[in-house]
């Protein structure tokens, strides 16, 4: 399978949850749109036009651009709480749940960048109560990575005088993947994944 498919499937995938297939060609194409372009100079033509549809035809599924912002927010948010949720509730010690947390999210971001790319930089464009929203989903994802750094520290694993700060250093290095990542670049998700996890293991002086 080549790259393009790839990413094609990926993005099927990704956006599996949102029917019908128009409102999902809407999602993928605001995605792209809102990466390329960012979200104040993307009109709801250029959306429209990416999708194969008319500008009117975007408005059956979605009132806004803004709700397309918020659509796509959700969708991430909550797979990237997902993802930290499983890694917190696993078994194995801080290290191994801190390993698998960091690998899984850091990939996503790579896997996904265009789409990580939009809903960590473009968070400001959504209205009061979907930030509101949006924001919580965050929270929550930062406390399941400090209780597992948390967890490491309490247990002599790990060396994190400052929890909160090591947090927030651990979800920026895995974030900023989604700025930088490019399917042709040298390395593949699931190497980002390996040398991310292997970086913050050592941030945290956990154990060899």
């Amino acid at each position: 399978m080549g790259a393009a498919a790839e990413r094609a499937e990926e993005e099927n995938e990704e956006w599996a949850g949102v029917t019908p297939d128009a409102a999902r060609r809407l999602v993928g194409a605001a995605v792209e749109a809102f990466a390329e372009r960012g979200y104040h100079a993307t009109t709801t033509r250029d959306i429209a036009g990416r999708a194969g549809m008319s500008p009117a035809a975007l408005y059956i599924h979605y009132k806004t651009k803004e709700e397309l912002l918020y659509r796509i927010s959700g969708i991430g948010h909550e797979k990237a709480l997902r993802i930290m949720g499983a890694a917190a509730g696993a078994g194995g010690s801080a290290t191994e749940r801190l390993r698998d947390g960091v690998r899984t999210f850091a990939r996503w971001h790579a896997e996904h960048h265009t789409t990580a790319r939009v809903i960590q930089y473009e968070l400001q464009a959504l209205s009061p109560d979907h930030y509101t929203e949006i924001a919580g989903l965050r929270r929550r994802t930062d406390r399941l990575l400090r209780q597992i750094i948390q967890d490491g520290a309490d247990s002599g694993e790990f060396r994190a005088d400052d929890v909160p700060g090591t947090t927030l250093a651990v979800l920026s290095l895995c974030v900023d993947v989604a700025r930088w990542f490019t399917a042709d670049g040298p390395r593949t998700p699931d190497e980002v994944g390996t040398l991310y996890a292997d970086l913050v293991l050592r941030m945290v002086g956990a154990p060899d």
